[in-house]
Order: C-alpha cells, then sequence, then structure tokens
C-alpha cells in the first residue's frame, strides 16, 4: 500500500515539470515577448462595449473627499492632531469626520493598500469623541 502511494505522490510531481500542451492550429501573431512560448501569461480583456483598457490603479484626487479609514489609537505619546493613513500620499493638511464632528488634521502617508487601516493620534481621537479602545471608521478629506 505504501508503495502505491509513493509512486502516486512521484508520479503527480513529475506533472509540475511537464511543458504545457497547446491545442493545435495557428497562434496569434504578438510582439509582446511575455505572451509568446510555451508559458504565456493570459491577460485580461476589456468588457465589450468598453472604450478602452481599464487603469490598474487610479490616483486619488487631490482635493475632496479621499475616502474612509477604519483607524485605531497609534501612538499616544506622540503630540498633535495627525492620522497616519494609506489614503494619501504625501503629507498635509486634511479634515477627518466621525460621527457628525470634523477636525482639521496633518494627513501621514503609510504604506498599504488604501483599504487598510489607519493609525490616529490620541488628540484626534479625542476631539471626534471616537471611541480609544474601539475601530472606527472616519471619512477623510483634503
Amino acid at each position: 500500500m505504501k508503495a502505491l502511494v509513493l509512486s502516486a505522490l512521484l508520479a503527480l510531481s513529475a506533472c509540475s515539470s511537464m511543458p504545457a500542451f497547446r491545442a493545435p492550429g495557428p497562434q496569434p501573431a504578438t510582439a509582446d515577448p511575455v505572451a509568446q512560448g510555451p508559458y504565456a501569461q493570459v491577460r485580461p480583456q476589456g468588457r465589450p462595449g468598453e472604450g478602452g483598457a481599464t487603469p490598474v490603479a487610479a490616483a486619488p484626487p487631490a482635493s475632496g473627499r479621499l475616502g474612509t479609514t477604519v483607524a485605531s489609537l497609534g501612538n499616544a505619546a506622540e503630540p498633535g492632531i495627525w492620522l497616519k493613513t494609506p489614503l494619501v500620499r504625501t503629507e498635509g493638511p486634511g479634515t477627518v469626520s466621525y460621527g457628525g464632528k470634523s477636525v482639521t488634521a496633518r494627513l501621514i502617508p503609510i504604506d498599504g493598500p488604501a483599504t487598510a487601516g489607519s493609525r490616529a493620534s490620541l488628540q484626534l481621537m479625542q476631539g471626534l469623541g471616537a471611541p480609544l479602545t474601539g475601530l472606527p471608521e472616519f471619512t477623510v478629506s483634503r
């Protein structure tokens, strides 16, 4: 029984090193070297009726509403009214809103996708009346 299981595992592991098989027939001509050869990548196609390619990542607007973010309390020993967030790419002033209140704060960029969480200063959390031990959702604007 052990020999049968080992044989099956060896046969399966050998499959991963085999070249990909293609259906017979003409292949589309392309100048892209990545799209040629036995390990060609499949690229997403646009939907019918769309005018062009959709950008991979859109830059946030220079001013106005940047989005919402879930925030936790940052370093309580760091003074000031600030929000470290992936919603901005450059440091600068902005407005943070929560529960009908708004506070002007220094927006500081941090690495991560725009959907990642943010860290807020103690003074910002207190100014907005946000729970210090919770994860409030803030609206961030420039």
